[in-house]
């Protein structure tokens, strides 16, 4: 496997474009990924696949004007060709009147913990070894396919303002639906490190939703109380998070959050908050311009509180960067990867105690969003759900489709749960949520999928 470039081969080959002439501004951003992917069907791999990328992007501003290069060529003259074709690109582009200059020169905090040898260096064999464990919680009839990955970033930017900062880090993830006879199940697992993910206990919990799913029964549709298990939960948060937490939407009042800083929006035992540096996610320090980053408050007691930044929106809004800016170009602005969604004192047991007729819900599946300012997206449960009636699990149901208002389900929240699971779809994201008991659910019809 790759080894990491590391600071001081990033700052040389930086240097190159860095010294351009002609330019107000020089960026370079680094990003180098590797790891492997293994893929499995049927109970059986099918595909094992080990890959490296190195890639650089240069931005260069002269006049308020910017242009954006990327290059896989690691190298001075790879990078000193670049930034000679964005000076290119920026002379003939319509300057930006809010182009708020580049990362300033400052201190970033340091994200012990982040990177992991082994888990960078993981082979196919392992990643095997981890899918036969898996495979091996399942009885006969029943057949699992997923993914199990492994792998390492660096991150890496400098600029002509003096600013520089480097981070390492590592992410294994593993998943799968098991399925057999009419019922079928799944779980998945992410962390910083292989070392702290159990295949078997993960291929264990989704053969038990599949076992437990057969002969699902028809419940007609409408509102029900749910008890949604954190893979459902993260759908919600993550489809607020695109909805309405950019500080550009927010400016430019296409966010359902526009206009709305201080006002309730949402249950009052409802916290969401953005933090990369906590030791529960997998982060870097800072963020695709250099800015360090924060904690952010984006729901406090329900209220909303403020949106995240980059430096450009953040001009927009007459305040500071918040670290949340994504690579450029980024056309859409600033963007939360670190969500998380408060725990609170609740088990999932004494969710389904608490519910007199409802449903406990696995993950949904094939969501989209309906109404953006309403924040109402619809999709269907998958993978296990069932009826709760009486404080307890009466039986499997078919799957249902969804239109609900997020806002609305946040404002129902009855119960939270006191455990949380960390949910990663790509790198340099993840978020930790919850479950969640809610009082109104809108299911509006029946799925045949």
């Amino acid at each position: 496997m790759a080894d990491p470039v590391g600071p001081d081969e990033v700052r040389a080959v930086a240097e190159a474009a860095l010294e351009l002439p002609g330019a107000d501004g020089v960026e370079v951003l680094l990003m180098h990924e590797w790891g492997g992917l293994t893929r499995f069907a049927n109970s059986a791999i099918h595909q094992s696949t080990g890959r490296e990328d190195t890639g650089v992007r240069v931005r260069v501003v002269t006049e308020a004007r910017t242009g954006v290069t990327a290059t896989n060529d690691f190298s001075k003259e790879g990078a000193r060709s670049a930034a000679a074709s964005a000076l290119e690109m920026a002379r003939v582009a319509a300057p930006d009147p809010l182009y708020p200059g580049l990362a300033q020169k400052a201190p970033v905090p340091e994200r012990p913990g982040g990177f992991d040898e082994a888990t960078a260096a993981t082979t196919p064999e392992q990643r095997a070894e981890g899918v036969a464990a898996l495979v091996g919680e399942l009885r006969k009839g029943f057949r699992a396919a997923g993914a199990f990955e492994t792998g390492a970033v660096e991150i890496a930017l400098a600029n002509t303002e003096g600013q520089f900062c480097y981070a390492p880090y590592t992410q294994s993830t593993i998943s799968t639906v098991v399925a057999g006879g009419d019922g079928s199940g799944t779980a998945e697992k992410a962390a910083s490190r292989v070392q702290d993910i159990d295949p078997a206990a993960v291929g264990a919990r989704a053969y038990r939703k599949a076992r437990e799913s057969q002969r699902p029964q028809d419940v007609e549709p409408g509102r029900y109380e749910v008890v949604l298990e954190p893979m459902a939960v993260d759908t919600l948060v993550s489809f607020l998070s695109y909805l309405g937490f950019g500080g550009r939407a927010i400016a430019e009042g296409r966010s359902p959050f526009s206009g709305k800083e201080g006002q309730r929006v949402c249950g009052p035992s409802i916290y969401i908050y953005d933090d990369a540096l906590s030791p529960d996610t997998i982060g870097i320090p800072f963020d695709f311009e250099g800015t360090p980053k924060r904690k952010a408050s984006l729901i406090e007691e329900g209220v909303f509180v403020s949106g995240v930044h980059d430096r450009r929106s953040a001009k927009m809004a007459g305040t500071g960067s918040t670290g949340h800016a994504l690579p450029p170009p980024s056309p859409e602005g600033a963007f939360p990867l670190n969500l998380f969604l408060q725990t609170g004192d609740a088990t999932v047991e004494q969710m389904i105690a608490a519910t007199k007729r409802g449903l406990l819900i696995t993950r949904f599946h094939y969501s989209n969003v309906v109404h953006p300012i309403e924040t109402t997206i619809t999709g269907m449960t998958r993978d296990g759900t069932w009826l709760i009636e009486g404080g307890e699990i009466r039986h499997p149901v078919k799957n249902l489709r969804f239109t609900q208002s997020i806002l609305e389900a946040l404002s129902n929240v009855e119960m939270i749960g006191r455990e949380s699971e960390l949910a990663s779809e790509f790198f340099f994201a993840a978020s930790r949520v919850p479950a969640l008991k809610i009082s109104s659910f809108n299911f509006i019809s029946a799925s045949d999928h």
